[in-house]
């Protein structure tokens, strides 16, 4: 099956988190942070939403930081996705 954002959607899925700090400490199940960054898996078209013209700024591929509690979370062949909308993306990492 293939996702397919609409309008100012953007379907992302996060990085793996850390097993280790930086001192090279290695983390429990537990005490690892839910990961921040993820890649862009498909861009919607973009065009007119809520009467305003949106354009897409962000490409598929891209590593993106997005809000902690943001967009709605789907499940696809065994993989886990989220649907956010671009204005929910607040950084690109390069």
């Amino acid at each position: 099956m293939k996702l397919m954002p609409l309008g100012d959607r953007v379907i992302i899925k996060m990085m793996e988190a850390e097993e280790k700090t930086k001192s090279g400490l290695i983390l429990t199940g537990s005490a690892k942070e839910k990961p921040e960054v993820a890649e862009i898996i498909e861009v919607g078209p973009g065009g007119l939403v809520d009467g305003k013209e949106v354009k897409m700024t962000v490409k598929k591929g891209q590593k993106v930081i997005t809000s902690k509690y943001s967009g709605t979370e789907v499940k696809v062949d065994g993989e886990e996705y989220t649907i956010v909308r671009q204005s929910d993306i607040l950084a690109v990492v390069e």
